[in-house]
């Protein structure tokens, strides 16, 4: 193997990415991944001979992907089947109170017009236009660049001179103060301050800058043909196309630093690869706390527990249904939504959970239906475990959540558990922590490590990395890993004599690099 390549630890969706867009700018990549198969948090597991999505299943954001898969000199119609939802999530509080959001945002205030009354329709839509004025601040500044630091920086980079301007981002709100501002039902602050779970957090803690969320659902939700796993096996075929290598059960042990730069790594079992740069595509706490090493622990600050995200409950289930007609992103609110993240915050599930229902493709033949089931809960996978009691009595408090909203499933509901313990262990340092650090508080966005770290050669990309969770912002990782890795060959010896001798100037050679 060639001592001159980039090393990715990890086939996440940030690795992937990563490995797609370097191969096609003719870097030699290798790709070591711990487990069978690519993906990382994108993954299935068999329920009853069914394979069923246990990981991401919301898809927004598709100029990313597609932009990336033409980067990498593809084009994502070649490799997947995209469907435009129309319907973005059906939502529930109880057998007779259900509401549609929809892709037409008009479509959506009439429905909440209708749920309840003219002023929540008002609401929706200043709730909806400042959304998108903070999404329009920051997602070119942020979202898509490289890692910033506060106030400052910032500042200069998007251009907020002035003190109003800075406030327009209400980052020293918290978000369910502002919801309050545009909504006096209660209802439909339980329904916007989910969002903010899609990045692990509490509604409660995080800041109101977080509303952007609602508007990258609201500009578009895919499906996928296949699932998300056909959005990772996309990529692997991309970047194997470019000559990226891919090595499965290839579990990395060490990353070698000498003089304060990443040289190589070490697989368990006992193989020696040299490198010239290393992307970690695994979560920043398995860097910061030791499991690559001491050397490599310099690279990033260890994240204390306390400051992780949310874990979760996750129900596989390839079960008959039958009462609420379900759509593919479906969510069933609890009565009491304060107490849910007070339950979390002691370091147990909530006792009336609001669950989340993915429907996965359409009903077999006999009424079965796969499904994936939601309910969030505390990162505490490394110190607690759940015992079977836990367990069961976490899945009837879910099923009475879905009862009450007119869900029912079939006798036994067959399925599948996957917990924080299962997570913690999947995920390494984590606790089982799905979303890197929460993002509570001001400055949280701020503190999540960027592509660089603090020993030259060595990055990060994955959803616990800038800009944020989701596949879009991994995705976006990766890209930004990629951009610093080119970047820095860039400025090297080597790539210099590499690019005389294969013709490229540097000037063509330096716009690969920021390209």
């Amino acid at each position: 193997m060639e001592k001159d390549q980039t090393i990715i630890i990890g086939a996440g969706i940030g690795g992937l990415v990563s490995a797609a867009l370097l191969s096609a700018r003719g870097v030699p990549v290798t790709v070591l991944e711990k487990e069978k198969s690519p993906g990382g948090k994108v993954r299935q597991l068999d329920v009853e001979g069914a394979a069923i999505d246990a990981g991401p299943t919301v898809f927004t954001m598709r100029d990313v992907i597609d932009d990336i898969f033409k980067a990498a000199g593809s084009s994502s119609d070649d490799h997947l089947e995209l469907e435009r939802a129309d319907t973005l999530a059906r939502h529930a509080w109880s057998r007779d109170e259900t509401l549609d959001l929809f892709a037409d945002p008009e479509k959506s205030a009439d429905a909440i017009g209708q749920f309840a009354g003219a002023k929540a329709a008002a609401g929706y839509r200043s709730f909806s236009k400042e959304a998108e004025r903070i999404y329009k601040i920051l997602d070119r500044s942020m979202l898509r660049n490289t890692k910033v630091s506060w106030p400052l920086p910032l500042m200069w980079r998007i251009g907020l001179w002035r003190v109003g301007d800075l406030i327009a981002i209400r980052p020293y709100e918290s978000l369910w103060k502002v919801l309050g501002e545009h909504f006096d039902d209660p209802r439909l602050q339980q329904l916007f301050g989910r969002y903010t779970t899609y990045c692990g957090s509490s509604p409660f803690q995080t800041p109101a800058t977080l509303m952007l969320i609602a508007h990258v659902e609201s500009q578009g939700v895919w499906n996928i043909r296949g699932g998300m796993t056909a959005l990772a096996h996309a990529l692997e075929t991309v970047a194997r196309k470019n000559g990226a290598r891919f090595h499965y059960d290839a579990r990395v042990t060490k990353i070698a630093v000498a003089k304060n730069r990443a040289t190589g790594v070490r697989l368990e079992s006992g193989e020696w690869i040299e490198a010239g740069s290393v992307i970690c595509n695994a979560d920043p706490s398995a860097l910061g706390s030791g499991l690559f090493g001491v050397e490599a622990s310099q690279a990033v600050s260890a994240m204390p527990p306390q400051k992780r995200s949310l874990s979760a409950m996750v129900w596989l289930a390839n079960s008959k249904t039958s009462g609420f007609e379900l759509d593919h992103h479906n969510v069933f609110f609890s009565a009491d939504y304060p107490a849910e993240f007070t339950n979390i915050k002691a370091g147990k599930p909530p006792e009336q959970p609001t669950a989340y229902v993915c429907k996965l493709g359409e009903a077999k033949p006999g009424g079965s239906q796969r499904l994936q089931v939601i309910v969030n809960a505390p990162a505490n996978g490394d110190h607690h475990h759940y015992t079977s009691e836990e367990k069961a009595k976490c899945t009837a408090n879910m099923l009475q959540t879905l009862t009450h909203c007119g869900l029912e499933m079939e006798p036994g509901f067959p399925h599948r558990l996957v917990t924080p313990n299962d997570f913690s262990t999947l995920f390494p340092a984590t606790g089982g922590a799905l979303y890197g650090r929460a993002s509570h508080g001001w400055a949280a966005s701020f503190l999540r490590p960027g592509s660089r770290t603090r020993i030259h050669g060595l990055y990060c990309a994955g959803g616990a990395t800038h800009p944020g969770a989701g596949v879009p912002m991994a995705a976006l990782s990766g890209q930004l890993a990629s951009e610093a890795v080119l970047s820095d060959r860039a400025s090297t010896s080597w790539f210099h004599r590499r690019a005389t001798a294969g013709g490229m100037s540097m000037r063509s050679a330096m716009t690969n690099a920021t390209g």
